[in-house]
Parts: structure tokens; sequence; C-alpha cells
């Protein structure tokens, strides 16, 4: 048990402008790993930063979690049109993942916002919490293959195992952006290297909001097969700098080093999201590297 004393000092790493951020980062995965009331109360503290970076991160941690006390602080992020779009799709999606009835209310405010991101994010929120609430009672969660990330996913995988099958399921735009991403969870769940070059097709279609989650899945995967899907996408100005970010934390998961070449070139990029994703990919980078740590399970002691 992690004294709350020790806790806000982590919460004050976190809160901290002046401390890079990696290791804002850093404080930010320990919180979400201790868990708890103190922890979450540090975490919301922080959506006052000028970060979207950091505070899109601030609301993926909150869904993680999966703490009901932290609906309250997801929905005014999510009521707050003077944050970043990135940030209240996070919100919505960490809504989804936290899920119940009066969560769904709060969602389908926002099926029609002005921002695509947000809601796709929020309509594909409201598919899952409505699946899990039919399939987890009849017992059909528990019959789909298992997840070995261990992270909260936006759709539960398809049942289908055939990579063709699920391939042509992924990337047909005629297709509810719920089904692509369960049958995305399904090639991601089979964890070889055919799936994976599968998933990395979906870079070149779909909305933002589908790019940025196949570069996500990507990098859990951390396939090198893949590393010169995600540069090109990185590599391409126009994309969205929400899919920029992802495929450039995606990379440095994967950790080669031509990923990490690939990284310092955006070090000075002109859209701040992709700056600071680089940065912290970097950081990401030297953790996958070391025998010792990995980067979302390290408890940082201040």
């Amino acid at each position: 048990m992690v004294p709350e004393d020790k806790i806000k000092a982590i919460g004050s790493v976190l809160n901290n402008p002046s401390r890079p951020l990696k290791e804002r980062f850093r404080a930010l995965f320990t919180l979400k790993n201790l868990g708890g009331s103190v922890a979450i109360t540090c975490i919301e503290k922080c959506f006052s930063d000028d970060s979207a970076l950091l505070k899109h991160e601030l609301a993926y941690c909150l869904g993680q979690m999966q703490n009901e006390d932290a609906i309250p602080i997801l929905e005014s992020v999510l009521r707050n049109k003077d944050q970043e779009p990135m940030v209240r799709h996070e919100a919505g999606e960490a809504l989804g993942a936290i899920g119940g009835q009066n969560v769904i209310l709060i969602l389908e405010e926002f099926v029609k916002d002005k921002s695509p991101e947000v809601a796709e994010t929020c309509q594909l929120a409201i598919d899952r919490i409505k699946w899990k609430e039919i399939n987890d009672s009849n017992c059909v969660s528990g019959t789909l293959s298992q997840n070995p990330f261990d992270s909260v996913d936006p759709a539960p995988p398809a049942s289908e195992k055939d990579i063709s099958y699920l391939e042509s399921v992924l990337l047909d735009d005629n297709k509810s952006l719920f089904e692509r991403y369960r049958a995305l969870f399904a090639l991601r769940n089979l964890r070889s290297s055919e799936s994976a070059l599968s998933i990395a097709k979906g870079l070149k279609g779909g909305s933002a909001l589908f790019r940025h989650e196949v570069a996500f899945v990507l990098g859990q995967l951390q396939d090198p097969q893949t590393i010169d899907c995600l540069k090109e996408n990185l590599a391409d100005l126009t994309e969205n700098e929400m899919v920029r970010h992802e495929c450039a934390e995606a990379l440095g998961s994967i950790a080669t080093e031509s990923c990490v070449e690939a990284l310092k070139l955006y070090l000075a990029d002109s859209k701040r999201v992709v700056r600071e994703s680089c940065e912290v990919a970097l950081d990401i980078s030297d953790y996958a590297k070391s025998p010792e740590f990995q980067y979302a399970d390290t408890l940082m002691l201040v």
C-alpha cells in the first residue's frame, strides 16, 4: 500500500509544467497503476494544462482505471468545447470504458458533435456499452479471444479468426466503426505478422479516428514489419495530428534504431502534438529497450 503523501508527491510531478514531459508521463502512468481516489484527484487537476497530448493521456488513463469516480471529471472534459478535439474524444472513449446506463445518457448528447472525432467516439462508446450489457449477461464475452495486452478496448474482438475475412471487414468503409474495430481487435489478438500487416493496411483508409486506433494497435503489437507504414503516416504533413501522434508512439514502442531515427526527425515538427509525441516516444523507446522496466508498469518513486 503506497502512502497518500507518496501518491500526492507523484501527482505534484504530473502537475508541474516545469518538469520534462517524459517525467510527467511517467508520473501519470504510475498514478494509473496505483489507482484510487487520491490518484484520480491528482490526474483531474492536470486538465488545466496547455498540452493537448498530456490531457489526452490523462483521459485515457482515467478510462483504463475504470473507476466510476472519474465519470464526472470525464463528462466535464467532454462538455468543454474549449478543450481540443483529441482530448474530448479521449474523454468520450474513457466514459465508454467505464460504462453504465448513466454514461450512455451523457454520450448520446455528443453523437452529432461538430468534431467528427468526438461524434464517432461517442457513438462507438455507446455501441460498446450496449454490446457488453447484452453479451456479458449471456456469457458471450468469455468465449471471445483474450486481449494479451491488458488494455480496456473501445470494442470487443470479433469471434472470427480468419485473417482474410477480418481484413475485409477492417477495410470496408460501408461497415460501422464498431464492426471494423471488432475486426481490428480480433486481428490484434492473433498476434501474427500476417495479422499485423493486415492491420497496417488500415492506415490508408477510414476516418482519422479509425487510423489513429490502427496505429495504437500496431504499437501494442510491436511488429517490425509495420515500421515503414507507421513512418509513412508520421511523415505525411497532411495527416491528422492525432494519427501522426499515435504513429510516433507506436514507433517508440517498436524501438528499433530505424524507429528512433525517424522520431528524431520530428522533434521540431510544426504541430506541438507531434513534437511532444516524438519526445515521449523516444522515452518509451528507452524503456522498451531496457531489460528491467516496462513503461506503463513503472512505479516512479519520488
